[in-house]
């Protein structure tokens, strides 16, 4: 039996992912509340129940824009996504629904984020890879597994005397963060969802900040799930490239997640041949393929909707131009729809 997810059932849900294998952190019962709280999409939350017992989920958001196309994804504003089931049957029920229900939507298309390959007669986004390392519960050995040029970046912010502190506010983030996107002529999202998120998830949503001098160097917010540290958002203001901020940065948040007794560091997502890309292979990372299955419904092919699409390169460089307090203004408005 399919069911949508009510309050009532997010503990069950929550307790099902995190005792499935493939499931992550962005099938949490949790992602619903901060998608309906921050950008009003509609979601579908479902699950496969049997004699009592949840046996699959699946988290589904609809994002429709005028701009960037009609689409079903699972899951939105996460990297990994997708259908966990505890067996075939359950799979099938709830890839079935999924179907069923992008065709009511009358979506372009049904996205599947997942990190390992599900659906192999759908076509899938070669495009995306993510970094994942297990690490040492040494940080001098954690720190020597980083190779030679990237240690000595690290070793040079801590030289410069940058030091680290948690927030409890998103608002030095936000600002280290915007800048950086703006730079990369990204629409930033708007500051109340990092609000929702940190509100949401508490203390397993831990703002990170370097500072010099007492002066604003970088900020990263990291998502602690399991035994797994994710730093997922993170940027650096001027100062950052001279300092080395946000190399150090993500040694601290390393660091830190070592003494909370993390085993696994996820790096992310990023696209093949980006500077996110080289800077991870740098740290020593090793790129894995993801799988971003598509069940086209009314779209013909794969639609593109990303910066290295050449129909958005000169909006990409008007945007890098812009004024950082006018990209925060209309910069979530668009980013909103960037699921």
């Amino acid at each position: 039996m399919i069911k949508l997810l009510e309050p009532a059932d997010y503990q069950r849900w929550d307790n099902y992912v995190k005792a499935s294998d493939s499931a992550s952190f962005f099938h949490l019962s949790a992602w619903q509340q901060v998608i309906q709280q921050a950008f009003s999409h509609k979601t579908y939350y479902y699950f496969a129940e049997q004699e009592g017992q949840i046996t699959g989920v699946l988290p589904l958001v609809h994002i429709k824009s005028l701009l960037f196309g009609n689409t079903l994804i699972s899951n939105a504003f996460c990297v990994y996504g997708g259908i966990a089931a505890s067996n075939e049957q359950a799979f099938a029920a709830l890839q079935s629904q999924a179907q069923q229900l992008a065709r009511e939507l009358g979506v372009d298309c049904l996205e599947m984020r997942n990190r390992r390959q599900q659906h192999p007669d759908w076509p899938h986004k070669q495009l995306y890879v993510t970094f994942r390392k297990n690490l040492e519960s040494d940080h001098e050995k954690n720190l020597a597994a980083i190779p030679r040029k990237q240690r000595a970046m690290v070793r040079a912010g801590i030289k410069a005397g940058l030091t680290s502190v948690v927030d409890q506010s998103i608002d030095r983030f936000y600002q280290a963060y915007s800048e950086s996107v703006r730079n990369l002529g990204t629409p930033v999202f708007p500051k109340r969802y990092f609000q929702v998120l940190k509100s949401v998830f508490g203390d397993d949503c831990e703002v990170l900040v370097i500072e010099h001098e007492g002066r604003l160097v970088a900020g990263a917010m990291s998502f602690y799930y399991k035994d797994e540290v994710l730093p997922y958002y993170g940027g650096g203001t001027d100062l950052a490239r001279d300092l080395k901020g946000n190399d150090f940065m993500y040694w601290e948040v390393m660091r830190r997640a070592v003494d909370k007794g993390c085993n696994v560091f996820d790096y992310g997502r990023s696209k093949e041949g980006t500077g996110s890309y080289r800077f991870k292979k740098h740290w020593g990372f090793e790129p894995e393929p993801l799988f971003y299955e598509i069940d086209l419904v009314k779209a013909q092919q794969i639609p593109e909707i990303n910066p290295l699409n050449p129909k958005y390169q000169l909006f990409i460089a008007a945007w890098k131009r812009l004024p950082l307090p006018v990209s925060q203004l209309v910069g979530p408005w668009l980013a909103k729809d960037l699921g």
